[in-house]
């Protein structure tokens, strides 16, 4: 498999440079309040290299973190009445249930920045040790002129970025406006505080990041992911500051997804053009966006609107139309040569496409090639059974890949208790009550269905 490196504006194998499990680190969310649908592109970017190379045999271990000390979250908690901690907690939690609705699973590990200070505070004296950082007045800085590579992954020069600095981060004891927070210094509005070297605070966003990749994946990171407007300052920052820090390549391959468009803008909450990612999945269902997202390249920019939200669903339509149609093949037909070809080229394009920096959109376009092929005989007369059977396999095998199996349940009559749960948690959700609908979602788990959220409303499916 190969993907696009930001770094080196080319293409490069993917291996472990362990020679064991791919390593992959992608950026999470900043806990301040619940996701929105843009926030969920870098987890399905790295959920889906993780089922893609899982799939093929190759192991890869996956960490998506999630950033709960943030200047985002004291301002956040203090406008809601409540403390950081608590409300990081609460976002924390309503993060994992919604991006659990997605049906992709979990990362391997989703590590917690308040559960990283050792390391972090060990990161930032190994960096003032080799004269790479500073303190200032209980602050500590990075000293970006002592790295000659900054700059590099944003493909800017220093001096051109100094303006965009002093905006992003000023800092009266900073040596240059290019300097940026390693650790921040106790401040009276903020309620939730850490003892360190330098005095009590906390550490800077940057450096949160580089401690927790290299905690769980070692000093080399084989793919590093996050969006497009993580490249400056964030990922600029973590590359100095990590490869300062040990003298060696930080990662093998800056992987970074393209940007939720909203009415033509970037969705994001500072705009105010946001739609909850639990909300869109009310509305939409997770396989519609899943499909949306998959009808784009991963590196490029997604609109966001009813008519592209439709024609995702209606290509979910067309897929789950086949695979039901499959389904109930009587099995009458004839063995077809023409289609058995036609599925092992549609999987092996599949393969191709995906091994290809990603391709999911002529991944997805494989499929629909062996989708026309499946509909045209069944309607020449059906299949034989084996032959259904064969070609429905291996479409509910790809699909799996991106997290669009779901699409191939059957619906089922369930008892009236299931029902009724099912209501409840409808309820639940259109009031909001977030704690109610996942346990209305447990106890029908736990009845043998599931939930399937379509755009016509739920659906229950054997599980």
């Amino acid at each position: 498999m190969r993907l696009y490196d930001s770094l080196s504006k080319h293409y490069h194998d993917l291996v472990a440079r362990d020679g064991k499990a791919i390593g992959v680190y992608s950026c999470g969310p900043t806990v301040y309040d619940r996701i929105h649908v843009g926030n969920a592109r870098p987890f399905v970017a790295a959920m889906t290299l993780k089922r893609h190379l899982e799939a093929a045999g190759t192991p890869v271990r996956v960490v998506v973190n999630v950033t709960d000390i943030n200047d985002k979250i004291y301002l956040a908690a203090r406008a809601a009445g409540t403390s950081s901690t608590q409300l990081a907690r609460a976002m924390t939690a309503a993060y994992v249930t919604d991006t659990s609705c997605l049906g992709l699973g979990r990362p391997d590990v989703e590590p917690l920045v308040s559960e990283t200070l050792p390391e972090i505070v060990i990161l930032i004296e190994r960096l003032i040790a080799r004269g790479l950082a500073y303190h200032a007045s209980g602050d500590v800085y990075f000293r970006v002129a002592a790295f000659p590579g900054y700059g590099g992954l944003s493909g800017q020069r220093p001096d051109e970025l100094v303006d965009e600095a002093r905006r992003i981060e000023p800092g009266a004891g900073k040596e240059s406006p290019l300097d940026f927070a390693l650790w921040k210094g106790r401040k009276p509005e903020e309620d939730a505080w850490w003892p360190s070297p330098w005095g009590d605070g906390r550490p800077g966003w940057h450096v949160e990041c580089s401690a927790m990749a290299s905690k769980h994946l070692g000093e080399h990171v084989d793919v590093h992911g996050g969006g497009l407007d993580l490249i400056f300052p964030h990922h600029e920052n973590e590359r100095a500051q990590s490869e300062g820090a040990c003298g060696c390549e930080f990662v093998g391959i800056w992987m970074h997804n393209g940007m939720l468009r909203f009415g033509g803008d970037k969705m994001s909450k500072s705009l105010g053009n946001v739609e909850k990612l639990a909300d869109a999945i009310d509305s939409h269902g997770s396989h519609t966006l899943l499909m949306l997202f998959a009808q784009a390249h991963y590196r490029s920019s997604v609109e966001y609107s009813p008519t592209t939200l439709a024609q995702a669903a209606a290509a979910c339509d067309r897929v789950r139309d086949a695979l039901r149609s499959l389904s109930r093949a009587a099995g009458s037909g004839a063995d077809d040569a023409a289609l058995d070809v036609a599925g092992a080229a549609a999987g092996a394009a599949f393969d191709a496409a995906m091994d290809d920096d990603m391709s999911t959109p002529h991944a997805i376009g494989a499929l629909f090639v062996l989708v026309s092929a499946a509909n045209r005989a069944l309607a020449a007369g059906g299949l034989s059974r084996s032959g259904a059977s064969v070609v429905r396999e291996l479409l509910v095998a790809r699909l799996d890949v991106l997290g669009l199996a779901g699409l191939a349940a059957v619906e089922v009559s369930a008892p009236a208790s299931v029902v009724a749960l099912l209501d409840a948690r409808q309820a639940a959700r259109a009031g909001r009550d977030w704690a109610a609908a996942d346990a209305a979602r447990d106890a029908i788990a736990a009845a043998g269905f599931v939930v399937r959220d379509t755009p016509d409303g739920p659906e229950l499916v054997s599980a």
